[in-house]
């Protein structure tokens, strides 16, 4: 709560949103006495007139017109608090200060909500929506509301990313009740939870949320007697069929929908969509709307959010684009004849009518033809650097591949394990080296073989099935059972945005190494490997002591030959070292040291302030005479809770690609979980090169 204040304090102090609210005052200041002038104004003064369970008709049984709507219930009642104060004054010009005083309100609202939704500088923020010519020309100057539909998609999307899903179904839905056409966004919502196994989980509640606030809101604005005029025949929504192509007089094709459907298409077409991917998407269908209908320069104002994300991280020329887009529309929109309706200006109404004159038809329509041409400039760009360019959109078009290798009893399958629930097990696939023994555990070939001989296991059909997973194919496969020494019929095995590769020869093979993101050998003290797999063999697999003991003999030429050598291949190498064996051979805890070879080297500065100011730990580091291979030595205890600590500073942006709720171990293998992770980041960003 006190960084929350401490936040608006910094936001209210700027000089910048001194200088927007100075503008809005000002403007408030200028009211029209007349508040006939705000066309939904009337609206509002109709319905405290006369109180009715169904305003909307009878605003238009009593002559209103329909160019106020299709705005809902949900409109009526942000209004309504002021608007009934404003009546009960009962002065001139009062109705009109409740409507702009609550469009402040609002706007404040759509500011906030902004500040939290992108991360983005305050500074840019300011600039590109509090000093924006756009929200104050459409807002202020012509008393528009579509700031109102806005915030409640902003809130939808604040409780979003909060993974609040009933809230956030219910501000959307409050969002297409206050103005039809946020409907748009919807698909595109869905769209995002597909796509993102880790949100997948929120699908129900939001749909539950969107059908509370559809009976609450929604309905009675439905069941309106002048539902149907407002919905399907009102001037704004007919907008929608007025760009079209027709040819031979029998096909037509309208271009709005077409391009949504376009924007439609490409969003399902994305693998995986991030948050802000998904602010843009949204943003693009509402700025095609505009595009291509006659639109009210108020409906500018749906596509704010993406605009602000685009103009605070554009550079200079793309941010001189916009400035002069914005300059353009509010010159059109006042050229066209939008003349302001929240105070008089009878010398602006002629200075307006008096250069549309100058400029003639064909002067205005050139205007008009340099805001769409310059709009769709900015689409374009918008999709080549907030999408295609995109880093989360670049480096998630490829599977994230992970290969571990390592010894019997190394500890494959544990690393393996507590590396699913960071990515969430809906996004994960596994793949054990196991399932591919050529036989099963009776047959006389084991005699003279041990599984670590590359030629003991179906090493080919291995490779293939890892690199179909890689590209998004389906495989069959079967399951080796350690418990019956059988394999079970072919599995199908889907495909998933990581693959997890393991196995005693999962670097064996050279197209392998070189598909994968990161390779990584397990190199675990000797004595430590053998406890740790008599133990597992034992007491998992039900074998006995001395049978285990002869299987370890049995093994170590072939461990020599063929598994340790594939140390050399890995980018990373993890060792377990005991530091009181003798101690734990009394019975006491046994405390392990991890050593970390990075054969690429490694952000170790970063990843030594982490383990050591966040983690107490403590760590050595060694820096090898190529200063490619980085070493570290990591002694200490550490929890869970300081693994996520460290991995907030350690991997910014990563978090898009782990589960909604990554689960982090304690002690060591937290520890290995987070320099996997530092690995899989380094990764990643090297896709972007």
């Amino acid at each position: 709560m006190g960084s929350i204040l401490s936040d608006l304090k910094s936001i209210f102090r700027h000089p910048l949103f001194v200088l927007g609210l100075a503008v809005r005052l000002a403007l408030l200041l200028s009211v029209a006495p007349d508040a006939s002038r705000i066309w939904y104004v009337p609206f509002l003064t109709s319905v405290m007139d006369h109180p009715s369970l169904d305003p909307w008709a009878s605003f238009l049984a009593g002559g209103g017109v329909r160019e106020s709507f299709p705005y809902g219930t949900a409109m009526l009642l942000v209004f309504l608090p002021l608007a009934a104060v404003a009546h009960a004054i009962v002065l001139p010009g009062a109705m009109a200060v409740a409507y702009k005083l609550t469009l402040l309100g609002v706007d404040l609202g759509v500011l906030l909500a902004l500040r939290y939704l992108m991360d983005v500088s305050l500074r840019r923020l300011l600039v590109a929506y509090w000093l924006s010519p756009i929200v104050l020309f459409a807002t202020y100057w012509l008393g528009l509301n579509d700031l109102v539909p806005v915030l409640g998609l902003c809130l939808g999307l604040l409780a979003l990313k909060a993974r609040r899903g009933l809230e956030c179904g219910w501000w959307v839905g409050a969002a297409v009740s206050a103005k039809l056409s946020m409907v748009l966004a919807v698909p595109l919502l869905f769209i995002y939870l597909v796509h993102n196994l880790g949100q997948r989980a929120l699908l129900l509640s939001i749909v539950r949320g969107l059908a509370g606030a559809f009976v609450v809101l929604g309905l009675p604005y439905v069941l309106s007697d002048a539902a149907s005029g407002m919905l399907f025949t009102n001037p704004e929504v007919l907008k929608i069929w007025q760009f079209r192509f027709t040819f031979e007089d029998s096909i037509t094709i309208y271009l709005l929908p077409f391009a949504y459907l376009m924007v439609f298409y490409l969003a399902w077409r994305l693998q995986r969509i991030s948050f802000d991917l998904l602010l843009v998407l949204m943003g693009l269908a509402f700025f095609v709307n505009v595009l291509l209908t006659a639109s009210s320069p108020g409906w500018y104002l749906w596509a704010m959010p993406m605009l602000v994300l685009f103009q605070a991280r554009a550079s200079k020329s793309d941010f001189l684009v916009m400035g002069v887009f914005g300059a353009l529309y509010v010159a059109v929109g006042f050229l066209r004849g939008h003349q302001p309706t929240v105070f008089d200006t009878d010398i602006a109404g002629a200075a307006a009518a008096r250069v549309s004159s100058l400029l003639g038809s064909h002067g205005l329509a050139l205007l008009q033809t340099a805001v769409i041409g310059l709009g769709a400039v900015l689409l374009l760009t918008i999709w080549r650097q907030a999408v295609a360019q995109n880093d989360y959109f670049r480096v998630s078009r490829k599977r994230i591949v992970i290969g571990v290798a390592g010894d019997s009893g190394s500890g494959k399958d544990t690393l393996i394990s507590s590396l699913v629930p960071l990515f969430g097990e809906h996004s994960v696939v596994t793949i054990s080296g196991d399932d591919y023994h050529l036989w099963d555990r009776h047959r006389p070939m084991w005699q003279v073989m041990t599984h670590l001989n590359p030629r003991a296991n179906d090493l080919d059909r291995f490779g293939h099935d890892v690199l179909a997973l890689a590209d998004g194919q389906t495989i069959y496969s079967r399951h080796y059972d350690h418990e019956t020494g059988k394999s079970t019929k072919p599995l199908r095995v889907a495909s998933r945005d990581v693959v997890i590769v393991g196995g005693l020869h999962a670097l064996w093979l050279p197209l392998l190494r070189e598909r994968y993101d990161l390779g990584i050998y397990l190199d675990i003290d000797e004595g430590l490997r053998r406890a740790f797999k008599v133990d597992r063999d034992v007491r998992a697999r039900g074998h006995d002591v001395d049978r285990a003991i002869d299987a370890l003999a049995k093994r170590e030429p072939d461990a020599v030959k063929f598994i340790r050598p594939q140390a050399r291949y890995a980018d990373l190498v993890l060792a377990l070292q005991p530091m009181n064996l003798d101690a734990a051979e009394m019975g006491l805890p046994l405390r392990l040291k991890l050593l970390v070879r990075a054969q690429h080297g490694l952000q170790e500065e970063a990843l030594v302030r982490a383990l050591v100011g966040l983690c107490g730990l403590h760590v050595d580091v060694d820096i090898g005479g190529d200063d490619s291979t980085v070493s570290l030595t990591i002694e200490g205890d550490s929890t869970a809770d300081d693994m996520v600590a460290a991995a907030r500073q350690l991997l910014p942006g990563l978090h898009e690609l782990l589960d909604a709720e990554p689960k982090w171990c304690d002690g060591i293998l937290g520890v290995m979980q987070l320099v996997v992770m530092a690995h899989v980041h380094q990764a990643l960003r090297r896709r972007l090169r």
